[in-house]
């Protein structure tokens, strides 16, 4: 191959790419869904972003009931809308999600480890509605969320109840309605 084809090779693809671009012809609607290469490549992306990112993440013990009881009241308040949570039904943010989010209550096969979790609360996935919880906790608060999705497949609805209601310094329950929290 010579280098005249190989620059003409170049400049029609860029042009091919600008015109699908330009005249808008990749729909870019949420309900229209990715064609199975397309998804099975977006997938490896994510898939291995998170695993090369991930790698030399410390994953810290995550077995403290009341580890687990922090990150289950922080679940239910940030994730259980798109994540779900044990007896809930789809709510119109998991189902008008795309891609769909993980239903964590539902038992996983999942491939991701503890720090691959901790990455993703943390960072974030662009264009998937995964916000990055970062900004606004600490490094303890997403390992405590940690912690609880790891446990959440084997937790029952009323397991889930009492881990997801607030209470004070010496244990006892608030109710929601007072503390303004939204519960499920």
């Amino acid at each position: 191959m010579n280098k005249k084809m190989i620059i003409s090779g170049i400049a029609i693809a860029t042009l091919v790419l600008f015109s699908i671009i330009w005249f808008g012809l990749y729909n870019v609607a949420a309900n229209d869904k990715h064609y199975a290469l397309t998804l099975s490549l977006l997938e490896m992306v994510r898939d291995r972003s998170i695993k090369v990112r991930a790698e030399d993440i410390e994953i810290p013990e995550l077995d403290d009931p009341q580890q687990i009881k922090a990150g289950a009241v922080n679940y239910a308040q940030m994730c259980s809308g798109c994540h779900l949570a044990p007896g809930m039904s789809p709510t119109e943010l998991h189902q008008g999600l795309y891609p769909q989010p993980p239903n964590f209550s539902q038992p996983r096969h999942s491939h991701h480890t503890s720090a691959d979790l901790f990455w993703v609360i943390k960072n974030g996935i662009k264009m998937t509605g995964m916000p990055a919880w970062s900004p606004a906790h600490t490094d303890q608060q997403i390992w405590q969320m940690v912690a609880f999705i790891e446990q959440l497949d084997d937790i029952s609805v009323e397991q889930y109840r009492q881990l997801t209601t607030p209470t004070d310094e010496s244990g006892t329950t608030k109710h929601d309605s007072e503390h303004g929290v939204h519960s499920h």
